[in-house]
């Protein structure tokens, strides 16, 4: 009966680990096929256009080969390498970083509902998430103000 109950444990938090991972990058070309209409608020061609899209572009070729740099210029910098499923590193900042992997949320039955969609691993990007990288470990760091900057890469899901 011990045994029993200890293989139950097991697989219960061996099971529970593993939904906790479940969730993987798949890049902005999943985020495109939706957000880029303009009728629907064209976010991809926005981010396209962004910094955040070319973060990569901006280092020098020393910097693109290091950890501390690509952390907070690529989204693949700061993630866990197995959840990597089709995301690139030369995508720089992308929708992944501040929403979240979005192999679960991303088909359109999710995306609708946002309590399923936030269920599915998307995220609401709070302040907390631009400071994990727009802090004072960036030997660039000019200063943030969350308001400013926050106001310059929005993205809203309609036209207007």
């Amino acid at each position: 009966m011990r045994i029993l109950m200890l293989i139950s444990l097991v697989v219960f938090l061996g099971s529970s680990n593993l939904m906790a991972q479940d969730f993987e990058y798949v890049g902005a070309n999943k985020c495109k096929m939706c957000h880029n209409k303009p009728a629907t608020g064209a976010q991809y061609a926005k981010w396209q256009e962004s910094k955040h899209a070319k973060a990569m572009e901006s280092l020098s070729a020393t910097e693109a080969n290091d950890p501390k740099c690509i952390k907070c210029h690529s989204t693949v910098g700061h993630v866990d390498k197995d959840l990597v499923a089709t995301l690139k590193i030369t995508e720089g900042v992308s929708c992944e970083s501040c929403h979240g992997p979005g192999s679960k949320y991303f088909p359109n039955a999710i995306m609708k509902d946002k309590a399923k969609a936030l269920a599915n691993g998307m995220i609401e990007p709070k302040e907390a998430v631009c400071l994990k990288c727009h802090n004072s470990e960036s030997p660039h760091f000019k200063g943030f103000n969350y308001k400013e900057y926050i106001a310059k890469i929005a993205h809203p899901t309609t036209a207007n």
